[in-house]
């Protein structure tokens, strides 16, 4: 039996809000086999995705591990219908009432003077989510792409990541990736505390250019990563059969391998200067398992292919938001199940 009292996760998109939301539901309905306790859950949030949007700061990685997802409450969109109707931009945004309220909330705060840390923690007391969450940093970091624009007297301009996702939909290709202020960055309280302090850590599957990238890019936090006494374990964002455009093309711009060995063996093992105790691929990549191996990274397999559907890819109705793909809850357990499995059993400590 493993003693495990603090499970640190760190999240940079939808496949960590899957994969950690799953985590609190396994760990809540009864002690899994092979711990002798539930452990804490805490989860950090990847901030460069954080954008302003009609004069509200919108954070979207944080939400996703905060509030309901939207499969468990939908949400109605009249603010998002009326702005449209006003021809007010963004239109592409998919910005739902629930959400309006929460960037209110947090927008009015942030103005009299609270960091973004102490505001989430206020955010979360409405919520209960169920685990601590942290955001990566108090400082402002944004994602930018850079695409080809003939139009542009430089021959390219420079969008959101999440205007390239959610608007270009991954259709141009990603020339350079921009993270703005990370530099100067410095990690949110509690954050180096939730690497040194816990007894595994878990890196989500989540894009590692956009998502976990800025999260790692935070001065400080690889170091802690690097230094912590907790088993580090990565899960790969990227499987045969479910590689997105968008994805791909930020991988690419990154100069980034698009294969779940690559990027494993990227990140590498610890014992070789690098981040990672361990490396869970999806059952389509069992058999890059040897190549990893060879690399000196432990691997395991669990099906993740239900943490990484694409929602774009998954749209059933493009012009709505909120109709996208959703695994069934029992897929995302699943796969949480076979995680945890891999962390106990083969990827588990030695000794």
């Amino acid at each position: 039996m493993w003693h495990m009292r603090d499970v640190t996760v760190l999240s940079g998109g939808m496949g960590g809000a899957r994969f950690t939301r799953g985590l609190v539901r396994v760990l809540t309905d009864g002690a899994f086999p092979g711990l002798d306790s539930a452990p804490t859950v805490t989860a950090v949030a990847s901030t460069g995705g954080d954008l302003w949007v009609h004069g509200l700061k919108v954070c979207g990685h944080l939400d996703s591990l905060m509030a309901p997802s939207p499969a468990a409450a939908p949400a109605s969109r009249t603010v998002h219908d009326e702005l449209a109707a006003y021809g007010v931009e963004p239109a592409w945004f998919p910005l739902d009432d629930r959400g309006v309220a929460t960037h209110l909330v947090r927008t009015e705060m942030l103005e009299a003077g609270y960091p973004l840390s102490a505001v989430t923690e206020a955010l979360c007391r409405r919520w209960q989510p169920g685990l601590r969450l942290l955001p990566a940093t108090d400082d402002r970091v944004e994602t930018h792409v850079a695409v080809a624009d003939p139009k542009a007297p430089s021959g390219r301009r420079v969008v959101h990541v999440q205007e390239y996702v959610e608007r270009l939909r991954g259709g141009v290709p990603a020339e350079t990736v921009l993270h703005v202020g990370l530099d100067a960055a410095t990690p949110a309280p509690g954050v180096a505390e939730a690497l040194s302090g816990a007894d595994l850590v878990l890196l989500a599957p989540d894009d590692p250019v956009a998502g976990l990238g800025p999260l790692l890019g935070v001065p400080g936090v690889r170091e802690a990563l690097a230094g912590t006494p907790a088993r580090v374990v990565g899960l790969s964002p990227v499987a045969t059969g479910t590689a997105a455009p968008a994805v791909g093309h930020l991988l690419a711009a990154a100069e980034l391998p698009a294969d779940a060995a690559g990027l494993g063996l990227h990140l590498g093992p610890r014992a070789a200067g690098g981040l990672l105790d361990g490396w869970v691929v999806d059952e389509a990549d069992a058999g890059l398992a040897d190549r990893l191996s060879a690399g000196g990274l432990p691997t395991a397999v669990a099906p993740l292919a239900a943490l990484l559907r694409d929602d774009l890819d998954a749209l059933d109705d493009p012009d709505d938001p909120d109709d996208r793909g959703r695994p069934d809850p029992s897929a995302v357990d699943a796969a949480v199940r076979g995680v945890l499995a891999a962390v106990l059993g083969p990827l588990g400590p030695r000794g």
